[in-house]
């Protein structure tokens, strides 16, 4: 060794944090890897043994069964893919419209519960305490065999308003829309007006910092969505008629329906997730620095404007998250509907399932959907919530 150097100490690949990273993950994905290939091959060879394969062939196959409540074309010679796409759109549609439902009630009361008023803010908070802490499955029974089947009036005795809406134990029945040629003008007429109010809303925010001058965005949103389509369809010629529903001996023929089921799975999901959403907002507003509130008073804001254009603008990035993790479980929480026989996706699922025996099949679709539906709420929410983030200049 020449004089003055001194042995420099190895170091070992191991003590490297990338290369124990690398090998730790790539461990990890071959143990994942080998219980997937386990699950499958297992699965297969049980398949095999009971005599069954696997496939969605049966999906092409007549279903046999009907469907109370159905948006789309659907009778019992239809197929089972028909009839799984016919729960689909149940559970969307009570999906969506539980979830609009309950954000109006989930911000009112929020707000509610933050009044200065005793009474309004304790009604809030009883309403809230008392839906979120019972089962939502509990709820669900509660409001279809207490309030609805047993509130609503038989068939003969059925409230009518001025003999286009019936109400009864047979459900809700109101006129259906029945478009004719040229009916797609109206829908022309709606995706102009969404694309107007996609435009006209940054407008509006730009226009008030500019001049100072609000603009009555939510009542022209409103404008636009009923005078475009009715103006698509008055150049049309209105090809609309209205299949007004038929009290009969035995049913209702013609019109529309929301049968008990749904009436009570919307007041049951709409209620119960009220009572979180109504928690988020009531988060959302007490993260606004009070000085907001205050510095809105001084220059001669009142408390409702305050409220809209100061406070909510601000709550809102507070509010988002949790929102959207109630929307998802909202949805998810609505395949408890087949406690009650509504005919969503898990309902009718479970009716192919006991019929093809096709578990593994009916259940990876289930899987899939709810999945799906998951991810597109997280997407929409995370892009909302991505244009109100507040940006620093």
């Amino acid at each position: 060794m020449a004089a003055g150097t001194r042995d420099v100490p190895k170091v070992s690949v191991w003590n490297d944090p990338k290369v124990r990273a690398v090998f730790f993950q790539a461990a990890l994905l071959a143990v994942l890897l080998f219980l997937l290939y386990e699950i499958v091959h297992n699965t297969i060879a049980n398949l095999h043994r009971l005599g069954k394969g696997f496939g969605y062939g049966f999906l092409s196959q007549t279903a046999g069964f009907d469907i109370i409540q159905r948006l789309i074309d659907y009778s019992s010679s239809s197929t089972y893919g028909r009839a799984l796409e016919v729960g689909l759109l149940n559970t969307i549609l009570i999906a969506v419209v539980s979830i609009a439902t309950a954000t109006i009630i989930g911000f009112t009361v929020g707000i509610m519960r933050l009044s200065s008023n005793w009474i309004v803010s304790r009604v809030a908070t009883v309403y809230i305490e008392f839906f979120r802490n019972i089962p939502l499955l509990l709820q669900i029974f509660f409001w279809y065999n207490f309030v609805v089947i047993q509130s609503l009036p038989e068939l003969k005795q059925a409230v009518s308003v001025g003999g286009l809406f019936f109400l009864s134990k047979k459900g809700f029945m109101f006129p259906a829309p029945v478009f004719g040629e040229g009916g797609w003008m109206g829908l022309v007429g709606l995706a102009l007006a969404i694309v107007a109010i996609i435009i006209m809303v940054p407008w509006a925010k730009a226009r008030l910092v500019s001049t100072g001058k609000p603009f009555p965005v939510f009542w022209a949103s409103i404008g636009l969505l009923i005078l475009l389509p009715l103006l698509g369809l008055a150049l049309a010629g209105f090809p609309v008629t209205w299949d007004v529903p038929q009290k009969t001996a035995f049913n209702f023929r013609g019109g529309a329906a929301m049968i008990p089921e749904m009436m009570a799975l919307y007041l049951a999901l709409s209620i119960y997730h009220a009572t979180y959403i109504a928690e988020a907002v009531r988060a959302g507003v007490q993260s606004v620095n009070k000085g907001q509130t205050e510095a809105a008073n001084a220059l001669g804001l009142r408390s409702g404007p305050t409220l809209r254009h100061v406070v909510i603008p601000q709550a809102m990035r507070v509010v988002i998250p949790p929102l959207a993790s109630t929307y998802m479980n909202l949805t998810k929480n609505s395949s408890l509907a087949v406690g009650i026989g509504y005919p969503d996706l898990v309902a009718v699922g479970g009716t192919v399932l006991n019929q093809t025996g096709k578990a593994i099949e009916i259940v990876s679709i289930w899987m899939l959907v709810y999945g799906s539906l998951s991810l597109l709420t997280s997407l929409l929410m995370n892009w909302f919530n991505s244009r109100m983030k507040l940006v620093e200049r």
